[in-house]
């Protein structure tokens, strides 16, 4: 049984809408939906009850007949952040779980030891959110906008480092790794309660990243290395991808 520094609940948030891969939750990978697939991984990585918050009841009816637990979210909310707020409410209102790891609902092949990974930083009890980051290897990665950045301070031997700043831009200036952002949090329960209660940062707003309001509010993210980002699904290709991957 892994060893926790804290009482974790896993929660995926999901909805329908989807620009490049509409209706992708029910996206069928090799007989089971995607959400589904999902919440197998999550509940294979085993460190703690696993929840879908979801806002269509298509997706709570697919969750639940596959033997997992949905609950249905407000449809206007601004962000994942506050549907699984809301979802941690009515599941646990009596705050039993004292950490909530946030998992993308288009993960269908995560490896359990990436959400071991996420949990990690929260060792230390000064961390409010936990997060990843891997190596930036691709060149044009570097530089695209699309790719997010985190700027962390690893020393040598280092797996875990405060998170200073994330950015499109290509950030640290001078030698040295890049890490690109990976979007998997795990916040301690108090953290997300006020993170949630907070207005968008001046920050936040210009690089369109949400994770920023948490550090211009002096909350503390700290980032766990991992080997290589997740493979999300977003486009069609990726979702043959993903069945091809399960299939092996």
């Amino acid at each position: 049984m892994l060893k926790l520094p804290c009482k974790p609940i896993v929660i995926i948030p999901a909805r329908m809408a989807s620009t490049r891969l509409p209706g992708k939750p029910l996206a069928d990978i090799n007989g089971l939906a995607m959400i589904v697939q999902v919440l197998n991984r999550a509940v294979e990585a085993d460190i703690g009850p696993v929840v879908v918050a979801c806002t269509e009841t298509e997706i709570k009816d697919v969750v639940e007949a596959a033997g997992g637990r949905a609950v249905l979210t407000d449809p206007d909310h601004p962000s994942g952040s506050d549907r699984i707020f809301e979802a941690l409410q009515k599941v646990d209102p009596n705050a039993e779980f004292d950490a909530i790891v946030n998992l993308q609902g288009d993960l269908p092949v995560l490896e359990a030891a990436v959400v071991h990974a996420v949990i990690k930083p929260l060792d230390d009890d000064g961390v409010d959110i936990a997060t990843l980051v891997a190596e930036i290897s691709d060149e044009d990665e570097k530089t695209n906008p699309n790719v997010v950045k985190a700027v962390v301070g690893f020393e040598d031997g280092q797996d875990v480092g405060r998170a200073l700043y994330f950015s499109r831009a290509t950030v640290p200036h001078g030698d040295g790794p890049l890490w690109h952002h990976i979007g998997i949090y795990a916040y301690r329960r108090k953290s997300l309660e006020r993170f949630v209660s907070l207005s968008p940062g001046v920050l936040e707003q210009r690089e369109r990243l949400e994770q920023l309001r948490a550090l211009e509010n002096g909350m503390r993210i700290d980032a766990a290395r991992v080997d290589t980002v997740p493979f999300g699904v977003d486009t069609h290709a990726d979702l043959e991808r993903a069945r091809k991957i399960l299939r092996a």
